[in-house]
């Protein structure tokens, strides 16, 4: 296992991508107020030190991403520019999407994000799928599958966990428990609170991961990326987290009390990797406030681009429906 450490650049990176993550997240929140997004929306805010984490450790240009629908960050983090992303929540034809998919169903092809799925745990079986079809064309790739905890009560996720065990499938299942499955808490939802421990029924590799703490988590999810490249199967993660906003737009979070909001934002993944930077002198408060200009223009950008671009036209919703193109693997 080759060995993996976290200096200057990293931090520097985690804090720009958390960070411009985060203000795309606050700006979206502010324009369906506005109702320039409609629909649906679910903020990823606080969720953000994990998939940093991950990103350090993956290959984006072989390895494949799939998760539930608070989906806006995670084609970004894989490469997309997050224009296509805010025209996506706007409908408009320039989205990732078309503009047919919206807040829930984000889409790349391109970059290899695979949605964006609306169905609880629907996702779950397609990301096994990603990684069934990498082992028998024989490709380099690792699936990462997320879900989040209300999720793993859905029969079709021990369905999945069960295949890619008996099949030792390259993917890598995390569960992004941040407490509440829309609003309820885990506690009312099974009689363990220990997620992870699911994997057990299936002898799958498995364990618990501070999800509010990048370093952290890339280190635990090294171990299971390197398990799946070395062909010996999958991992099940419980990244513990925390949502600083509602489950959506709509919530009015009755089920929990803003001082426990604030203890966990005393945690903040941005705030945190912020300190380590100024505590190591990796950076001043003047590189610090050109990182944040320099987000502040990305975020503008994205929405200039959303607010330019032109709506689908009727004709476009003949299109999508059925693959143009298609070849039988043999």
């Amino acid at each position: 296992m080759a060995e993996i450490s976290f200096k200057k650049d990293t931090y520097l990176k985690w804090y720009e991508d958390m960070l411009l993550w985060r203000k795309l997240e606050d700006k979206a929140g502010a324009l369906y107020i506005q109702q320039k997004i409609r629909g649906f929306l679910h903020l990823y805010n606080g969720q953000e030190g994990l998939l940093a984490g991950i990103m350090s450790v993956i290959n984006p240009k072989n390895d494949r991403m799939i998760t539930a629908y608070r989906n806006h960050i995670h084609p970004i983090a894989m490469g997309m520019d997050p224009k296509y992303m805010m025209a996506e929540l706007y409908g408009k034809s320039t989205g990732c999407s078309g503009g047919k998919g919206g807040s829930m169903h984000m889409f790349s092809k391109e970059f290899n994000f695979f949605g964006g799925h609306g169905i609880v745990g629907g996702q779950v079986p397609l990301g096994a799928g990603l990684a069934f079809a990498d082992k028998f064309l024989e490709k380099p790739g690792v699936t990462v599958c997320f879900m989040g905890d209300g999720a793993v009560r859905q029969g079709a996720i021990h369905e999945a966990f069960n295949m890619a065990m008996l099949w030792k499938l390259p993917v890598i299942f995390i569960c992004e428990n941040n407490g509440y499955a829309m609003g309820t808490s885990v506690e009312r939802t099974a009689n363990h609170t220990e997620i992870w421990k699911l994997g057990l029924g299936y002898e799958m590799p498995c364990g618990p991961a501070d999800g509010m703490n990048p370093e952290a988590f890339a280190l635990e999810f090294k171990k299971a990326y390197d398990r799946a490249q070395a062909g010996e199967g999958p991992t099940f993660i419980e990244a513990k987290t925390y949502r600083f906003k509602g489950h959506s737009m709509s919530d009015a979070q009755k089920y929990r009390t803003k001082a426990e909001v604030a203890e966990y934002q005393k945690i903040d993944p941005i705030t945190k990797v912020k300190e380590r930077l100024l505590d190591e002198k990796w950076a001043t408060d003047a590189d610090i406030e050109v990182i944040d200009a320099r987000v502040k223009v990305a975020v503008k950008a994205a929405v200039d681009f959303a607010e330019e671009s032109e709506f689908p036209v009727a004709a476009d919703l003949y299109k999508d429906v059925y693959a143009e193109e298609y070849t039988f693997i043999k």
